[in-house]
């Protein structure tokens, strides 16, 4: 049994006491500076308060070893698992507890994440911790037979209510079990419509086709695992040969354009020199019209003063014209006797006068 640490104490001044005093009667014991003044009436802890305080220890750094607890962030989730079995309602973000060796918790990235289909492009660790992951290019035959390269990106997104059920049928790695092979398959049923060379061409109906047959695919999934966000073509590398063919009809229909604008220059041109000739043709025609309007009323003004000239013209007025004409000789006559006289047919009166004697001068009288 174990003794009283008290009563120990007790037996054991008793024995120092008696020992002191056997020799020397009464004769006290010199006092010792150094001893410390110790109240024999303090009881120590018993062996059981030890042993508690030092299982408490233990178990707070057993408790703190395992951590039986996990802290959920924004954008996750976490899945129980309880001896192997996972908890259908996923924990959300905050502090939650478990039992350990029991219990443990899975974290699950609910953001939104992203394969790059690619012949190059690789994110690295830096990528796989954003959820930014490489797979190679898709290589699919075409129509005839040759092989293209498809490069593309497909951002997906956990469905974090379904979470429990989708890591416990596909694993961890999920999206290699159903976007990656999902993704393949469409491309090839798709591309492969289509011979190689009419690919660049069709390039947006094509990537319309893939896009919305991947988000038919994934949609067939029981539980609906994934939400696809978008899909991205990016390149399709076809054959050198095939590339060198599209390039020479390229380059031939870049020429035949600008033939083509040529012509519709020349075309523009022409009309442009057909319509300013058009234009001068009709100044000229108008200015020729405007002189022949003109000839045709001065010929009617002059054919109209004709006439009212001969409508003017009566007998007596004949007479009169005579009787002037007649009486201008005579005065011719008095100035000049040698002067010759011409008679005109047709009447009786001269109307021409002659001076005689200056044959360089002479006078003409014209009878109106």
């Amino acid at each position: 049994m174990p003794i009283d640490l008290n009563e120990h104490l007790k037996r054991k001044n008793a024995n120092n006491n008696n020992s002191n005093n056997g020799g020397n009667g009464d004769k006290k014991p010199p006092k010792n500076p150094l001893k410390m003044n110790f109240n024999p009436n303090f009881n120590m802890p018993s062996n059981k308060t030890i042993i508690g305080i030092i299982s408490i220890i233990v178990v707070l750094l057993i408790f703190i070893a395992a951590k039986p607890f996990v802290i959920i962030n924004s954008g996750e989730i976490g899945i129980k698992v309880t001896a192997g079995e996972y908890d259908n309602t996923p924990l959300q973000p905050g502090l939650h507890f478990f039992v350990p060796i029991i219990q443990n918790v899975i974290i699950v990235d609910t953001r939104v994440r992203t394969i790059n289909f690619s012949r190059t492009e690789d994110m690295g660790v830096v990528g796989k911790n954003q959820g930014i992951f490489r797979n190679d290019a898709i290589s699919v035959m075409d129509s005839r037979g040759l092989t293209v390269s498809i490069e593309l990106t497909v951002q997906y997104q956990l469905n974090w209510a379904t979470a429990p059920q989708t890591i416990a049928n596909y694993g961890l790695s999920w999206e290699q079990k159903i976007i990656n092979p999902v993704v393949r398959d469409v491309v090839r049923g798709v591309v492969g419509r289509y011979p190689a060379e009419e690919l660049p061409v069709k390039r947006n109906d094509i990537a319309n086709l893939i896009s919305t047959n991947i988000e038919t695919e994934i949609g067939k999934f029981a539980n609906q695992p994934v939400s696809l966000s978008s899909v991205q073509l990016r390149e399709i590398v076809l054959p050198q040969n095939i590339r060198e063919q599209i390039e020479k009809v390229q380059v031939a229909r870049q020429e035949a354009e600008r033939k083509r604008y040529e012509v519709e220059q020349a075309k523009m041109e022409a009309e442009k020199a057909v319509t300013l000739a058009k234009g001068e043709a009709d100044v000229n025609r108008m200015k020729a019209q405007g002189a022949a309007d003109a000839m045709s009323i001065e010929a009617k003004a002059q054919s109209q003063a004709n006439r009212l000239i001969s409508e003017s013209l009566s007998s007596r007025l004949l007479e009169l014209r005579q009787i002037e004409t007649q009486g201008k000789f005579n005065e011719a006559l008095r100035e000049n006797r040698d002067a010759q006289i011409f008679l005109t047919p047709g009447g009786a009166v001269p109307n021409i006068w002659v001076d005689s004697k200056n044959a360089k001068k002479a006078t003409s009288v014209s009878g109106n």
